[in-house]
């Protein structure tokens, strides 16, 4: 998946699951700040992106992700070790 690709499908899990207005939601977007979700809601987040990629995501993948550029970039971290 590109990242265009990995950034939509986040856009739409989060409007999907949390409500949140896609219009609203850039790269700087900051989970925790700016959409207020907490700890389960990103294990529900990284269970949808798992569900939608194929890929087999961990939660400590996702430690130190903080903003919507942050998950795209891990996604794709991920996607490109599962080509290897």
């Amino acid at each position: 998946m590109t990242e265009q690709e990995i950034q939509t499908l986040l856009v739409n899990a989060l409007e999907t699951l949390f409500e949140v207005d896609p219009k609203s939601i850039t790269p700087e977007t900051n989970l925790y700040e700016d959409l207020e979700i907490d700890s389960i809601d990103a294990i529900d987040l990284i269970d949808h992106i798992k569900r939608e990629t194929g890929h087999k995501l961990q939660a400590e993948d996702f430690r130190n992700v903080r903003t919507v550029a942050d998950v795209v970039q891990a996604v794709v971290k991920i996607s490109q070790k599962g080509e290897e």
